[in-house]
């Protein structure tokens, strides 16, 4: 892939997942005044290898998602976007959606201003949040089912001092590792203790049957970093307990149902 001209395009913002908030100096809405307080980028999943256009597929997939994020805190003043890649593969050193995930960020803060922004990825996406999470306007990630293929070379996670991080990960996945997310959030749990993960057990890679308590956590995570809201408990207790507790804590049955649990 070296030896080869890769196409030129340009990484790019969605519209905003719920319209109403709009982009410019003071990042009102002219109707309501609502100012833009907060941005959450979700990032959708692709393939190891491929210079081919994103997926509108994976894009659609992870479309839900930011929608329940942003009905959930839009009086609040967030606003969501999807961030649509050049290219549809990692492609190896190039760590093209990481790349276009920082572009991302930096096109929120030159669209809105001073706020903070939650990486939100799904698959490779979850990687591409992860490796992002350096650029100075990033105070949170969420990586659920995080495609980290292995290999030689660690994971980094020096960019993760400082944010708070969630990985989510389906017991049952047989797409990628739940093993390898637990090793990722245990190196990162040494240099920052704001990192805590959840266990989604007999639920697979889509995390489709426990959907309503994955929505519903990474809400909880999402608006309590962003927008200050006080976590449920379960949450507050994942970022508390050290290793192993905090880093397998099991998603209960019915997450979100009650207001706090």
């Amino acid at each position: 892939m070296a030896s080869q001209a890769l196409p030129a395009r340009g990484a790019r913002l969605g519209r905003q997942v719920v319209p109403g908030l709009v982009p410019g100096p003071r990042s009102r809405d002219p109707h309501t005044g609502e100012t833009v307080r907060a941005v959450v980028l979700a990032l959708p999943g692709g393939d190891a290898l491929s210079t081919r256009r994103r997926s509108p597929l994976a894009a659609a997939m992870i479309w839900p998602l930011a929608r329940h994020l942003v009905r959930e805190g839009q009086a609040d003043g967030l606003a969501a976007h999807v961030v649509h890649y050049r290219f549809r593969g990692w492609n190896g050193g190039h760590a093209h959606p990481a790349e276009d995930a920082e572009w991302a960020v930096g096109e929120a803060v030159r669209r809105y201003g001073d706020v903070p922004v939650c990486l939100v990825g799904v698959d490779m996406g979850g990687r591409a949040a992860l490796h992002a999470a350096g650029h100075p306007a990033v105070t949170s990630v969420v990586a659920l089912a995080p495609w980290l293929p292995g290999g030689p070379e660690p994971e980094p996670v020096k960019q993760l001092i400082g944010r708070r991080v969630l990985l989510v990960h389906g017991t049952e996945d047989d797409s990628t590792v739940p093993e390898l997310s637990y090793r990722l959030a245990e190196r990162a749990k040494k240099v920052n203790r704001d990192v805590c993960r959840f266990e989604v057990h007999s639920d697979g890679h889509g995390l489709h049957q426990h959907r309503a308590e994955v929505s519903a956590l990474t809400a909880d995570f999402v608006l309590g970093n962003l927008l200050d809201r006080p976590f449920a408990r379960p949450v507050a207790d994942a970022l508390a307990a050290p290793p192993p507790l905090g880093l397998r804590m099991p998603l209960a049955s019915g997450f979100g149902r009650s207001l706090r649990d």
